[in-house]
């Protein structure tokens, strides 16, 4: 049966080798892949087991203060995955299943802290209910503590939340409403319809949804150099071992014991949680979704909600507020030398660096992530799977590990003596001062691997519901692959490569984790200022960069909307026929 397997395998390999366009673009993402992100974590790894790192493993794993950082990243994890997914859960049953006022409002709410810097939440927190908050001590008298792991599980649960929110609530609609009329006509009530129908539906995508914020946590930088006070956790240990103690190998063992519950939990909810299959709709959906009509249901699910909006509305009303006063929480008169910070010094140059590189990195992450999945989906050949998990590895790698891969493999040239070229260059040094592009080249790679994965995902999902007969006509036309892909396939994903493209800049933008060790004196980031501003207690400067920040990003957005969302002419001329 295997020898049978290898010939059909060789035989749908050839086919793609047919065309060499198709070739070319083969070979390019899987050598993109290969360098960009397996070589980095390879280097990683090398450094961590080699005869320098080796004996750290013995002594972080026996130590008690860094199992303690373990532990504390274990427990944070858990916390932020298991109340991020229920505000999630929340927000997506009051859209779906309750008949209540303010939907828009509420979904538009959801949304906001996709484009805001990860830590500008836990900034303004800190202003609201710190020590000396406005409202922890102004207004009630208490000098609460917001430091340690009860502010991260706040700041990070309502700076997550909403990937768990879109994850159900596309779930949520999708469920059969004939499944409930059924249960109904059965003599079943709401509540034990939703326990034992509704809810057994979901559990694939809460669980799914817990793990991903379960990495998000555990991954995150930014919060807790902000908000963990005397609570350390991996990331911020990582950073402190080589920013302070610029002991690369540490951090590479470190990275390593991070890696393994994040990669491990990626590989549980890709392989165990996408093949629990719970099938739900084997034909077009039939009937109205029945809706939670009980007051005492609807009523305070309804509140609640409204009360966690508010709340994310004062949070960012607070950073707003603060970018045009002398002193968050101090002083109250108005001031515009925040901005003037900002706009015309130091803050100038990482402003428009970091808007150059995103722009830069947008749309090749886009492009890239849907040629893979046009190959992954479309086209059969050996290490399709490999080549999707592999790039996958972009996400689900914490951040901190991705910097520390880089600074190990990209932070000298990597050269190879040929007996007749002699000495030649293949990896240009990447992160150091004086290497390509002052670090910028290292930066741009970033964004883009950090954000090919979602470009990914969304160019399948949308590949797999286009009937493939339509680019089979257009290849039996006479149009070769490239040509289909490019007049046929791409303006029919059009909103996948949007979801993309917008998911790639606001990434881009607000991403620290990822580049926080690649950063120069030549080259500049705004959530690096931010943080440095915020470690200096210049909170009115770090709201200043927030909504510089937060505004560039709404700007770019709609412009990619305007442009990418509007109809092709390849469109048009698909919906009135070839």
């Amino acid at each position: 049966m295997q020898s049978l397997r290898r010939p059909q395998t060789f035989k749908r390999f050839a086919s793609i080798t047919q065309d060499p366009l198709l070739t070319l673009a083969l070979v390019l993402v899987v050598l993109f892949v290969a360098i960009t992100i397996v070589f980095p974590l390879l280097s990683m790894i090398g450094e961590g087991f080699s005869p320098k790192g080796l004996p750290l493993f013995q002594r972080y794993l026996s130590d008690p203060v860094h199992l303690s950082i373990v532990t504390n990243t274990l427990v944070m994890g858990a916390l932020v995955g298991l109340f991020g997914t229920a505000v999630g859960f929340l927000f997506a049953f009051v859209q779906v299943r309750l008949n209540v006022p303010f939907k828009r409002f509420m979904h538009i709410v959801a949304l906001i802290p996709v484009i805001s810097p990860p830590f500008a939440v836990a900034t303004a927190v800190i202003v609201l209910f710190g020590r000396s908050g406005s409202i922890s001590r102004g207004i009630f008298g208490v000098r609460y503590d917001i430091y340690g792991l009860d502010g991260l599980t706040l700041v990070m649960s309502l700076s997550f939340f909403t990937v768990a929110y879109l994850n159900l609530s596309g779930m949520m609609r999708a469920l059969d409403p004939a499944l409930d009329e059924a249960a109904t006509n059965l003599g079943a009530n709401k509540w034990r319809i939703f326990r034992t129908v509704t809810l057994p539906m979901l559990l694939p995508g809460i669980a799914s949804s817990f793990l991903l914020l379960f990495v998000e946590a555990v991954a995150d930088l930014g919060n807790p150099l902000v908000l963990g006070g005397n609570y350390e956790v991996l990331s911020t240990r990582i950073y402190i071992t080589v920013i302070g103690l610029y002991d690369t190998t540490g951090a590479a063992v470190l990275s390593l014991i991070l890696l393994v519950p994040s990669l491990t939990v990626f590989i549980v909810q890709r392989y165990w949680i996408s093949r629990t299959s719970v099938v739900s709709v084997t034909g077009k959906p039939s009937g109205t979704p029945q809706m939670m009509n009980h007051p005492l249901v609807r009523w305070p699910l309804f509140g609640l909600t409204i009360a966690i909006c508010l709340l994310i509305l004062l949070i960012y009303g607070t950073i707003i507020h603060g970018a045009f006063i002398r002193v968050p929480g101090v002083r109250y008169d108005f001031t515009l030398e925040h901005f003037d910070f900002v706009l015309n010094g130091i803050g100038a140059q990482a402003m428009q660096d970091t808007t150059l590189l995103s722009i830069l990195a947008t749309p090749l992450a886009g492009l890239i992530g849907m040629v893979i999945a046009y190959l992954v989906v479309r086209k059969t050949f050996a290490g399709r799977s490999l080549l999707d998990f592999s790039t996958m590895l972009g996400i689900a790698v914490p951040g901190t590990v991705i910097g520390i891969g880089y600074v190990l493999s990209f932070n000298h040239p990597t050269t190879l003596t040929l007996p007749v070229l002699g000495e030649v260059t293949l990896l240009p040094q990447l992160t150091g001062g004086r290497g390509l592009l002052g670090g910028a080249l290292a930066i741009i790679v970033v964004f883009i691997i950090r954000s090919v994965p979602a470009a990914l995902r969304s160019g399948t999902a949308a590949l797999s519901q286009i009937d493939p007969a339509i680019e089979e006509a257009s290849i039996s036309l006479g149009a070769d692959n490239a040509r289909t892909f490019r007049r046929i396939t791409l303006p029919l994903i059009r909103p996948a490569f949007l979801a993309g493209l917008i998911y790639a800049f606001a990434r881009s933008m607000t991403t620290i984790s990822a580049v926080v060790f690649l950063t120069t004196p030549q080259t500049k980031i705004m959530t690096q200022q931010i943080l440095n501003e915020v470690e200096h207690g210049r909170y009115g400067n770090a709201f200043a960069y927030c909504v510089v920040l937060i505004v560039i990003v709404m700007v770019a957005i709609s412009i990619m909307y305007v442009t990418v969302g509007s109809t092709t002419g390849a469109e048009r001329r698909l919906e009135g026929g070839l």
